[in-house]
């Protein structure tokens, strides 16, 4: 495990950076945000060979700055996956998924209407399955169920769980809290049409990457409010926890090679609709009332601004009597997790986590009542 040190500020040309919710109250809706360093090199460690791979991949691709650009022209932009699909060329290898799961596209049930999402389902499991939610990554704004299929197909093999990945609406043509509505209404569909896919309402749990990784608690402590069937657990990777950018990690790896400070707050400009969504308890997941949620899975990157948020997660909800653990992969950046088919962590990192959630849903335990009695705090 790594040490977090938490305070201090971090200058940047010559000025102190600002909160981000200052900074979307600061910048015209039109202009890109104000921060970034193009041309500068990556900041923070070194990446391990195997996952450096991936951003070298990245950079041949002609990658530009996320922050300079409109939320359709990142849109159009080369993936982390894709850059995986092109090491696995460069190596003489398959770009298919790995055997083990088969999927298909369904509609399920959103805030605002249907919505597309992605069913996985593990092979040579038989009868109602245990069932995870997912949702993917991408800052609320990018991405879909598509680019994050790596790691949600990972955690159906190791979990033996069907996995569900929803396309929630995407900011800015849906702002805050669209995703987030989207999220619970789509855990309300679950429980309603789960037998005839297939799976066990019973035994659910949620699961998400970045922005996912903040769906999949933020959803749980929604769950929970509406007086709705608690997850037996949630897994949440490299989460958005906070809207602060002048932790540890965001001044250590401000620059970082897969995620900066300057695209995040990009994110959270066309996220908000006003400096004060940040501060809502679904983002700012830090300061929000964890108490009674189910155990709680952190995934974390050593080379990730987001690292910082995720340790102080993890130290709020012990401190809040639920029952958590997290461990830190040396080497790795943020987007490592579904990248198993070239990056060795991300292999380690999918089978831990994907045995925590099998431990879970396949334990004895029943479906945690709404309110439950808060768990123990643990921390690895």
């Amino acid at each position: 495990m790594v040490a977090i040190r938490f305070g201090g500020y971090c200058l940047m040309g010559g000025a102190m950076i600002a909160s981000a919710a200052m900074l979307v109250a600061q910048v015209p809706p039109s202009a890109p945000m104000p921060q970034g360093q193009p041309g500068i090199p990556a900041s923070g460690p070194p990446a391990s060979a195997d996952n450096q791979a991936v951003v070298d991949a990245l950079k041949a691709m002609g990658l530009r700055p996320y922050h300079t650009l409109t939320p359709a022209e990142a849109r159009q932009q080369p993936t982390f996956t894709d850059g995986v699909m092109a090491v696995l060329r460069q190596q003489g290898k398959p770009t298919t998924p790995p055997p083990g799961t088969t999927e298909r596209d369904i509609s399920v049930g959103g805030a605002a209407g249907p919505l597309h999402a992605l069913l996985i389902k593990p092979t040579g499991v038989h009868g109602p399955v245990p069932i995870i939610l997912y949702f993917h990554g991408g800052g609320w704004v990018i991405a879909d169920s598509k680019v994050y299929a790596g790691g949600a197909r990972g955690l159906a093999r190791n979990a033996k769980a069907m996995v569900i990945s929803v396309d929630y609406r995407r900011a800015p043509e849906a702002a805050f809290p669209a995703q987030h509505d989207d999220a619970l209404a789509s855990y309300r569909w679950v429980l309603g049409h789960a037998k005839s896919l297939g799976g066990d309402p019973s035994r659910i749990a949620f699961a998400g990457e970045s922005a996912g990784g903040n769906l999949s608690v933020a959803t749980a402590m929604l769950a929970r409010d509406a007086g709705l069937p608690l997850p037996r657990a949630i897994l949440s990777v490299y989460p958005i926890a906070g809207n602060d950018l002048n932790t540890p990690s965001y001044q250590d790896t401000s620059n970082g090679p897969t995620l900066s400070r300057a695209l995040m707050a990009w994110f959270f400009r066309y996220v908000a609709n006003s400096p004060a969504d940040l501060n809502d308890p679904r983002i700012n997941l830090v300061n929000a009332n964890l108490a009674g949620l189910p155990p709680v899975t952190i995934v974390a990157a050593q080379i990730d601004p987001l690292r910082s948020e995720g340790e102080m997660l993890a130290q709020r909800l012990a401190a809040q009597g639920v029952s958590v653990e997290r461990r830190e992969w040396p080497g790795t950046t943020h987007e490592f997790f579904g990248a198993d088919a070239v990056i060795a962590a991300a292999g380690e990192a999918q089978a831990w986590a994907g045995q925590r959630l099998h431990d879970a849903l396949y334990g004895a335990a029943s479906l945690q009542p709404a309110m439950g009695q808060p768990q123990r705090g643990e921390r690895g």
